[in-house]
């Protein structure tokens, strides 16, 4: 095991070697009998410095005044002074300016001084092993950057990638549909268009959520009163249609700050997950009013409450609620695509269980 080393300083030449044979053992001593000779032999030692042991009273410079001195060049190695004189003065300045460890005051008691050099060697080696593990930390965490843009970029190309072939498989699946076929092609040639659709849409959802997690998505923000909510896609009117459910719209004419197109994609989506989730034959509220200097929009179902641990994992990518190897149509990425679009726009979904079911709501500033 390699030894720690030290260096002694004091104008006495019999106090230095009875320093070096206290502790010549244990540690590697450095002697000097000045603080001018003190700072060439660092010069000559540039290797790691555990401990300075010091005396104050020395002539052309003082413990403190080198002890300054060694700051720059070894801002990590522990100083003890050693000092005949305990006035308050020169142990303030010895703190204050030479940010000793701790002081001593002359004649030493060898086990106080031997125990005091221990535990300052052991401050110096927990900090050297700290700032090891910093440094680990630090390089794995650009490590875990690079590969997280590495990650997001791979996403990118891939999902552009896959939207070429996809173009052609839909393009052609269409011409193909109107071609005469019997009822069996019909099928199939209807179940591959099905098919490539919901792949063309999990394919969007991806690069929007990737493009909103890298700062990539465009935001083209104006000033827009959002009074209706009433283009709603044809899978979420079938939805509500076969559960006999209802909107009840009450939305202020205020204007707000907002990308129209992503907001609206933002409370379909949440429509939709109220949809999915609520009652039948039960009516979903869709409401905004005045919050401060902002507009809060509503969405309110009636239907089961959510528990406490799903409301915490929610809005993370991929999550699903159900059993994904029973065929859950699901992709879990919903709300996690609303969070992206207003994080984008500086703000976040919050949910709220009620008495009848699930509240989610948001706010947007008003222009």
């Amino acid at each position: 095991m390699t030894k720690h080393t030290i260096l002694c300083v004091d104008d006495e030449i019999d106090n230095v070697d009875a320093l070096e044979r206290l502790f010549r053992r244990k540690y590697t001593v450095l002697k000097a009998t000045s603080g001018k000779e003190a700072l060439a032999v660092l010069d000559q030692n540039p290797g790691p410095l555990a401990l300075i042991i010091t005396d104050q009273r020395m002539p052309e410079m003082t413990g403190v005044e080198f002890l300054e001195k060694t700051l720059e060049s070894h801002p990590e190695t522990t100083r003890i002074l050693l000092t005949g004189y305990t006035d308050l003065e020169s142990v303030i300045m010895a703190v204050n300016k030479g940010q000793i460890f701790r002081y001593l005051t002359k004649p030493w008691d060898p086990v106080d001084l031997a125990n005091t050099v221990d535990h300052a060697v052991e401050r110096f080696a927990l900090g050297q092993e700290l700032a090891k593990k910093n440094a680990e930390l630090a390089k794995a965490l650009e490590e875990l950057k690079s590969l997280d843009v590495a990650k997001s970029n791979f996403m990118i190309l891939i999902n552009h990638e896959l939207k070429t072939p996809l173009t052609s498989i839909l393009s052609f699946s269409s011409l193909l549909a109107e071609s005469k076929l019997n009822d069996e092609d019909k099928l199939m040639v209807n179940r591959i268009g099905k098919s490539a659709e919901r792949l063309k849409n999990l394919v969007e959802d991806v690069l929007l959520v990737v493009r909103a997690e890298t700062n990539q998505l465009k935001i083209d923000r104006q000033s827009v009163a959002f009074t209706q909510f009433d283009d709603m896609p044809k899978d979420l009117q079938t939805l509500m249609a076969q559960k006999q459910q209802t909107i009840a719209v009450k939305l202020e004419p205020l204007h707000v700050n907002a990308d129209v197109r992503l907001i609206k994609q933002v409370m379909q989506r949440l429509i939709h997950n109220a949809a999915k989730f609520g009652s039948e034959s039960s009516a979903i509220h869709v409401e905004s009013m005045k919050s401060g200097s902002n507009l809060r929009f509503i969405v309110h179902n009636k239907g089961p409450q959510l528990p406490a641990n799903v409301m915490d994992k929610i809005t993370k990518p991929f999550y699903i609620d159900e059993d994904v190897m029973h065929h859950s149509t699901g992709t879990g990425l919903g709300l996690t695509i609303c969070q992206s679009i207003l994080k984008s726009h500086n703000s976040t979904l919050q949910f709220k269980n009620t008495d009848q079911g699930v509240m989610v709501y948001f706010e947007l500033p008003l222009a």
